[in-house]
């Protein structure tokens, strides 16, 4: 018996230390030269690996095509917790944010990947870096697949694959979307890749990036289609980026006319911000309310920029453009700037051991699967969970199996 994973991502590597930990042979195959380059770029940030908070808000996090409790039964396997005495077991101490999320006291990715690594080869998986799947074919009990390698075409075959590609967003990393041709040709259903994580365009007048182009915009309400986040943004060339903009990419994906709503202020009422500029002379209202009001330049350039004009001579029309102030999107950056993607093979092709249904002995992991979640530890704590489930579940698989053919 022997298993092949394909994609050295975290899902990947995941799966192959649960397996090769469970003494199954395995070999796992990458395209680029090394294993856990999207692993590393995560780490810049510091490696947030989870989030604290209890699953019952975790799970409320996920996005997707999956079945209802499907997120439930999986964090419930491998969750947050799991994730950090993960962590520790290579030696590597995790804390507690004051965001609530987790990570490496050291902040960095490269010191926790060289350990995994390190924990792989000792536990035996063997390493084929620089072969790249360009095909896969079921035959009876067994997979072949075919690499386009530095020696040529190489065809191998395996008993049970995992396959782990990841998404499209962040392609130098390896996670370029290309195998979604494959899966067209094997007639899964595979929902379009689209950016998710991502800055959103805005089309700036010119005195806007003039005054606040790369400023912060902190201690917001960001609001789209009903649903609001707390939160921070930044003005950039393009238009916005920021974790409040993260949280709502499924909200703006599904809008007609994309826009935000910002509430400047959360802290006071309208009122209250009307009071503080009452009796203000008319003509500096809004140079007024930014000092009254401790505005940023940012969002000063804003709300002049984006409140009615005859608002800006009126304390309570200001207030009330400070407390939702709209700002049109013109669409989402390019993926290939994106954190992550959403979209990938939908879970209704898979079983809850995350097993293609139609053809037993193929398991998929990772952002390749119909989901998101925003940044926060969500989206590794995603791909760790998923490797942890396909991994031991192709072990049961094999059990089974093994039993059913003849001596």
């Amino acid at each position: 018996m022997n298993v092949a994973i394909v994609g050295g991502g975290p899902a990947g590597l995941r799966a192959a230390e649960v397996l090769s930990g469970s003494g199954v042979p395995v070999i796992l195959y990458e395209a680029k030269p090394s294993v856990g380059r999207k692993f590393l770029v995560a780490g810049r940030g510091g490696l947030n690996l989870t989030h604290s908070e209890e699953k019952e808000r975790f799970v409320t996090r996920y996005r997707g095509s999956h079945s209802d409790g499907f997120w439930t039964s999986l964090l419930a396997d491998f969750g947050n917790q799991e994730l950090r005495a993960w962590a520790q077991g290579l030696g590597v101490e995790t804390f507690v944010g004051t965001s609530g999320r987790v990570f490496p006291k050291q902040f960095q990715s490269a010191h926790l990947l060289r350990r995994w690594i390190k924990k792989l080869k000792d536990q035996g998986v063997a390493f084929r870096t620089r072969w790249q799947c360009v095909d896969l074919k079921p035959h009876n009990d067994h997979f072949t697949l075919s690499f386009k390698t530095q020696e040529g075409l190489q065809t191998v075959s395996h008993d049970a694959v995992i396959m782990a590609l990841g998404g499209a967003s962040w392609p130098k990393t390896g996670s370029d979307g290309t195998w979604v041709s494959q899966f067209d040709h094997l007639g899964l259903s595979v929902a379009p890749l689209t950016p998710a994580n991502c800055g959103w365009e805005v089309n700036w007048n010119s005195d806007i990036l003039g005054v606040a182009e790369g400023l912060p915009l902190k201690n917001l309400t960001v609001t789209a289609s009903g649903v609001s986040v707390q939160g921070e943004l930044l003005i950039t060339r393009s238009g916005l980026e920021g974790g409040a903009l993260y949280q709502l990419g499924y909200q703006l994906r599904t809008m007609k006319n994309p826009e935000l709503i910002l509430d400047l202020k959360p802290t006071f009422s309208a009122q209250e911000l009307t009071e503080k500029v009452l009796g203000s002379n008319q003509d500096n209202i809004l140079l007024i309310a930014a000092k009254m009001w401790r505005l940023s330049a940012g969002g000063s350039a804003l709300l002049k920029a984006y409140a009615p004009k005859e608002y800006l001579h009126s304390p309570p029309l200001i207030a009330g453009a400070a407390k939702a102030l709209r700002i049109p999107l013109t669409g989402p950056r390019p993926i290939a700037e994106a954190i992550s993607s959403a979209g990938g093979v939908s879970f209704k092709e898979l079983d809850d051991h995350l097993m293609v249904l139609r053809l037993p002995g193929l398991f998929l992991a990772g952002e390749m699967l119909d989901w998101e979640a925003p940044t926060g530890g969500y989206l590794l704590q995603g791909c760790f969970a998923t490797g942890t489930r396909a991994a031991r579940s192709v072990v049961n698989y094999l059990q089974k199996t093994a039993t059913h053919r003849p001596a």
